[in-house]
């Protein structure tokens, strides 16, 4: 059972990292990534920068243009501007419409890969025991529950191991996390630190000193 120990583990890991990341921030990555090869949608990617890079600079050509001074430069300018425009949108909608698909295939994909056997492992080795419990270390109640649903007397049942590695991979990321906070923040601490501080225009004057100023104007 050491080799389904290790599967669990890896799936429970596998679907934690997804989860910290964002299903649609590795679509998106993969999206990108998968049209720089020889696929049927990377010629309609290469075409879209293409449109995305001339829209770019024909909207500054139509911007550095006076409509006044140069009208028939301008309507020309204005012209190819709103064309490229056009093709540019229904390329776009053409690519949205594919990485769509894309999305949804990734979905089936990420849930046979770890959805699936989060349940599956589980409800086919609930009877086998992952590993044996020292004897005599744990009351009867907590050997019940540690082999529950159906996994012999004294051993470790399939979900209670899937249980542990989970909350162990939540508590490892938890404190990864906050470790790599802690230089982040010092840094911040030491920046605020090293800004001068900022007075204002007018300094505060001392009721003592006011008093004593209105004293002195009464004399004179």
């Amino acid at each position: 059972m050491a080799n389904l120990l290790f599967v669990i583990f890896a799936v429970e890991l596998v679907a934690h990292v997804i989860n910290a990341i964002g299903a649609a921030r590795i679509n998106s990555l993969l999206w990108t990534l998968i049209n720089y090869l020889p696929v049927p949608t990377s010629k309609a990617a290469a075409q879209q920068r293409k449109l995305q890079a001339e829209y770019l600079q024909a909207r500054r050509d139509l911007n550095a243009t006076s409509s006044q001074d140069e009208f028939a430069k301008w309507a020309k300018r204005r012209r190819q501007h709103d064309k490229l425009l056009e093709q540019l949108d229904a390329a776009k909608k053409g690519m949205e419409a594919s990485k769509s698909k894309f999305d949804n295939s990734l979905t089936v994909i990420r849930l046979l890969l770890t959805k699936g056997p989060q349940y599956f492992l589980p409800f086919w080795y609930g009877k086998e025991p992952m590993f044996w419990l020292p004897y005599g270390w744990f009351p009867y109640y907590a050997e019940w529950i540690i082999s529950f649903p159906s996994a012999p007397m004294g051993s470790v049942s399939a979900p209670s191991w899937q249980l542990a590695c989970s909350g162990f991979i939540s508590l490892v990321s938890e404190i990864v996390v906050f470790v790599g906070r802690g230089p982040l923040q010092g840094t911040k601490t030491d920046e605020m630190k090293g800004k001068p501080e900022r007075t204002g225009s007018k300094m505060a004057v001392p009721a003592t000193q006011a008093t004593e100023g209105g004293k002195e104007k009464k004399e004179l």
